[in-house]
């Protein structure tokens, strides 16, 4: 059974869906004012690997994921680069998807721009403010007061009186009337500002209103898993679930998961800190797969500290596991689905692995072990576990997200894709060849006659001899 760690009860749990074998799930997306970095890259694609690992348990997955579009960061890079906030984001938003795509991520099946969502944000503010949990400051802006909601910190563990008080307080408490509550509607204070009509004034929604409105909207008030990186657990997360909450007192997610920070020189990757290693430059020098492996070679909720060598020694393991399945990417593998339907313990171990909470390290570990017996079994000629193991090693790579792009073979510089067909071919038709001999000479008829079938596939012709020309 699958168990997953909850940040909110802390601890792990059996994972059971509301609904029978189907899943809805939310991730909290880029804030599109500069391009992906690879702190993004990580966030994403654990939940990209949780998410293909939930669909090979047959479940059906509904993946929501936000973009941020409007942002006081974006219209700052929007006028510096004179261009509207629309143009801008899009731009970013191209930039965004290209970078994913490069890491093969899957594609959510909603993924909803906050400057679409408007109508919904002000919905849950009218509603919260007619609740009395929200005020409109002195300066027009629209605030939730903490101090309404009971069980403000249930997530994060924090508590309203133990919070820091920051110098600039008295300057704030002139237009809200705590210095913990937080902004949901923002006046334009500029005329070349984006702005949007309201009950209270032109203006724009605060950031943490967002996906309070895009999950009740795609979602509903109860869902399964809400996701993202653990710098989002407060007061990103808090502040969601507080609106949220006393907007709908059935709002209700199963599970949290939060995905540990990717570090560099000790310090959180940001771009705020300018410490961040652009995505697209990381691509330059390593692909898509040998980035997936450094991510889930060290467990999703674990810091990773990143420098270039780990990532470099990270490629040079990786690279036994892709000549493996290189060498069962032939082409005749499509034919042996029959005769390789055996079970093998590393399958059952990969799989323990992952439903310990997506303990990929660990399954990562299982798929060396298969490897070696693939290299093992190739030694002494043992082509029937060659097989076995091989095709074993292709289907627990994919569940993770490994080779999903066939071109992923064709980037050894030492190999194009004619001369690939061609090498296929010819190992191919060798291993039939032996193959059938073997099958003759076990007088396995049926089995040997397929294998001439095959043959036929590739343009030759077997004229066969009798049984004792073969000893």
């Amino acid at each position: 059974m699958l168990k997953i760690f909850n940040t909110l009860t802390r601890k792990k749990e059996i994972f059971k869906s509301i609904v029978k074998n189907k899943i809805g799930i939310y991730v909290c997306g880029v804030t599109v004012y500069d391009l992906c970095h690879l702190g993004h890259a990580r966030t994403f694609l654990i939940f990209d690997m949780i998410i293909r690992y939930l669909k090979n348990c047959n479940y059906k997955v509904n993946y929501i994921r936000n973009i941020t579009d409007i942002d006081d960061k974006i219209i700052l890079k929007s006028i510096q680069k004179k261009e509207s906030f629309v143009n801008f984001s899009n731009r970013m938003i191209l930039e965004m998807n290209n970078d994913f795509s490069k890491i093969n991520l899957l594609k959510p099946n909603f993924e909803p721009k906050v400057s679409n969502c408007i109508n919904n944000i002000i919905k849950i503010i009218s509603n919260l403010i007619k609740k009395k949990y929200a005020y409109i400051g002195k300066n027009g802006d629209v605030f939730f007061s903490i101090k309404k909601y009971s069980n403000y910190g249930k997530i994060s563990n924090r508590k309203i009186n133990n919070f820091k008080k920051k110098n600039i307080f008295h300057n704030s408490l002139s237009i809200k009337k705590d210095f913990e509550d937080f902004v949901l509607w923002k006046l334009s204070k500029k005329d070349n500002e984006p702005h949007w009509s309201s009950p209270w004034g032109e203006g724009r929604p605060g950031w943490h209103i967002e996906c309070s409105a895009i999950t009740e909207k795609y979602l509903g008030c109860e869902f399964d898993i809400h996701g993202g990186g653990i710098d989002l657990l407060f007061p990103h997360h808090e502040n969601e679930i507080a609106q949220s909450s006393c907007f709908n007192d059935s709002f209700s997610v199963s599970y949290w998961i939060h995905t540990g920070l990717l570090v560099i020189n000790n310090l959180k990757m940001s771009k705020s800190l300018n410490n961040s290693l652009i995505l697209k430059d990381v691509l330059k020098k390593f692909d898509g797969d040998v980035i997936r492996f450094f991510f889930l070679s060290t467990h999703y909720r674990s810091p990773l500290e990143y420098f270039e060598e780990k990532i470099k020694k990270s490629k040079k393991s990786f690279e036994k596991i892709r000549k493996a399945v290189l060498f069962l990417n032939s082409g005749f593998f499509s034919s042996f689905n029959n005769f390789c339907n055996s079970s093998i313990i590393e399958e059952d171990n990969f799989h323990s692995a992952m439903k310990n909470d997506f303990n990929t390290p660990k399954a990562i570990s299982v798929l060396f072990s298969i490897v070696k017996k693939i290299n093992f079994f190739k030694k002494n000629k043992n082509l029937k576990n060659v097989f076995l193991y091989s095709f074993k090693l292709k289907e627990l790579v994919k569940i993770l997200g490994f080779f999903t792009d066939q071109n992923v073979f064709l980037k050894d510089k030492d190999i194009n894709e004619e001369t690939l067909k061609k090498r296929n071919k010819k190992k191919s038709i060798a291993l039939f060849i032996k193959l059938r001999n073997k099958a003759r000479k076990q007088k396995k008829w049926d089995l040997a006659d397929s294998f001439k079938e095959k043959l036929l596939e590739f343009g030759v012709v077997i004229e066969d001899k009798s049984y004792k020309d073969l000893k």
